[in-house]
């Protein structure tokens, strides 16, 4: 089965459209959180992810404050001002579907988290310490998060734990006990501003990064047409 593996989109449209449309035919969606926040488009990334055809989701953490399941303490100023933007705004079936959202999602030898297998919600995986201990308690072969907006792969060998950059556009043969990120499709952060997503063939267990260019200027005035945060406006274009 083929399937598209993707994260972070953080209402941005554009960057969503681009991927699906690269992506091309998939027997199936698997999205690791994170549908609001940062860009101007919430409504309509939410309803173009809940009609996807078999669509599994989990819930990101701006996804969970935007449902008041975490203290907006742990976000920064700006974060915040898109919370309650988005809070405003969404509808209540889109509101409906993000409440609906189980933390985590269990494929076969395939774990789909958001943040981590510890805190499927919080956990930013970014050193191998903390990778190790996430295989440590992972139940499956494998692991696909988010949350850092960075494509990486994590992979248990020998009793260590390695990091892996991505090889855009290379079929890789995954070996058990990993953790990979697609990296972002709406707000990269690895200094490459096109959005970021994976191929992932559950038959021969081969993963494949992508990268695909959108139009980030369309995207950022729509965000200062919204008086959207001016250092998230820049952000896109640098990917960071």
């Amino acid at each position: 089965m083929r399937v598209l593996v993707f994260s972070d989109i953080h209402a941005n449209l554009t960057a969503l459209e681009a991927v699906l449309a690269d992506a091309g035919p998939v027997e199936a969606h698997w999205f690791l959180g994170d549908l609001v926040g940062y860009g101007p488009d919430p409504n309509e990334c939410i309803t173009r992810v809940r009609a996807l055809p078999n669509l599994s989701a989990v819930p990101g953490n701006h996804d969970a404050a935007v449902l008041e399941r975490m203290p907006l303490t742990w976000f920064n100023r700006e974060a915040r001002n898109l919370i309650h933007w988005t809070q405003e705004r969404l509808t209540p079936e889109n509101l409906a579907f993000l409440q609906q959202l189980p933390e985590q999602v269990r494929h076969n030898d395939v774990l789909l988290v958001h943040g981590s297998p510890r805190a499927p919600i919080t956990e930013y995986i970014l050193t191998s310490e903390i990778a190790a201990a996430s295989l440590e308690v992972m139940p499956t072969d494998f692991c696909f998060v988010g949350h850092t907006h960075t494509p990486v792969r994590w992979q248990e060998e020998n009793g260590f734990v390695h990091f892996y950059p991505p090889t855009a556009g290379e079929a890789l043969a995954l070996k058990p006990r990993a953790i990979l990120n697609p990296g972002s499709v709406g707000q990269p952060r690895d200094g490459d501003p096109r959005a970021s997503y994976a191929l992932y063939d559950t038959e021969t267990h081969t993963w494949e990064w992508r990268r695909v260019p959108y139009d980030i200027a369309a995207v950022q005035a729509r965000m200062r047409a919204f008086g959207l945060s001016p250092t998230n406006i820049l952000r896109l274009a640098m990917g960071r």
